[in-house]
């Protein structure tokens, strides 16, 4: 175990969500009583980014009447779902902060099983596994998941890490390394990689447990492979190139 570099005592949760007005209700409520039930301080911050269907209005209406730690904010410059998750982290309060998706396929308990390993561990970043002994994966699409494990293999093998699902955003980190990751260069969803192997080459601590996953219940997933594999790709060896060629120049 680590020791703790200093305790946390804000929880931030950040949420990009484009056109999600049917999963919202039930991602948030099972948030906030989640964290509420397991006693952690937290903030939950939904990033509207360029919804056309009503998402502004219900993140009101949940904020007015059931949920009292969202704070809605809206992405009024240039959308994608990299620059929604860095406005959103542009604008938390707390000292450590986990990425969360719209459509409730992420668990929060997992989310406080991080929070367990970021505070009582005290490691820097806590990373889910979706692929590894104890987790779960529901309804994943076949074409997806192949594209999925492939895609992660590669990552796995280019930077020689033990870590089998660094494309999944679902990860939590504490404030200090999402600073020192800074500038975050991806509009995408290649964010999802570009934190975490940041992370990870700049020398933070962390920690893969596993982790539940279930597909969306509602409206259809943003990702579209065929867009984002040359986006993927140049953020992995803009990072391969930081680890092997930087001499540690951008290590903490």
């Amino acid at each position: 175990m680590i020791h703790p570099p200093g305790m946390l005592h804000l929880y931030s949760v950040v949420i990009p969500a484009r056109d999600e007005v049917e999963s919202l209700p039930e991602t948030l409520r099972d948030i906030y009583e989640t964290f509420s039930a397991a006693d952690i301080t937290h903030e939950i911050v939904v990033v509207d980014d360029g919804s056309t269907d009503g998402t502004w209005e219900l993140l009101q209406q949940l904020k007015e009447k059931e949920i009292p730690t969202l704070r809605p904010f809206r992405n009024e410059g240039a959308h994608g779902f990299g620059r929604a998750i860095i406005y959103g982290l542009d604008h938390i309060k707390g000292d450590a902060v986990v990425i969360m998706m719209a459509d409730a396929s992420d668990s929060p308990k997992d989310a406080v099983k991080y929070w367990r390993l970021l505070n009582d561990e005290g490691y820097e970043c806590a990373f889910g596994s979706r692929f590894m002994r104890g987790s779960q994966v529901i309804d994943y699409p076949k074409v997806k998941l192949l594209i999925n494990r492939m895609a992660n293999f590669f990552v796995k093998v280019l930077f020689a890490i033990p870590l089998n699902d660094t494309t999944n955003a679902f990860k939590a980190y504490r404030r200090s390394v999402i600073e020192g990751c800074r500038p975050l260069i991806a509009p995408h969803f290649n964010l999802t990689v570009e934190i975490p192997l940041k992370a990870i080459v700049r020398g933070y601590s962390w920690k893969v447990t596993p982790i539940m996953w279930s597909n969306r219940k509602y409206g259809v997933a943003k990702l579209k492979i065929k867009e984002m594999g040359s986006r993927y790709l140049f953020i992995c060896l803009y990072l391969w190139l930081e680890k092997y060629f930087s001499r540690g120049d951008y290590r903490r």
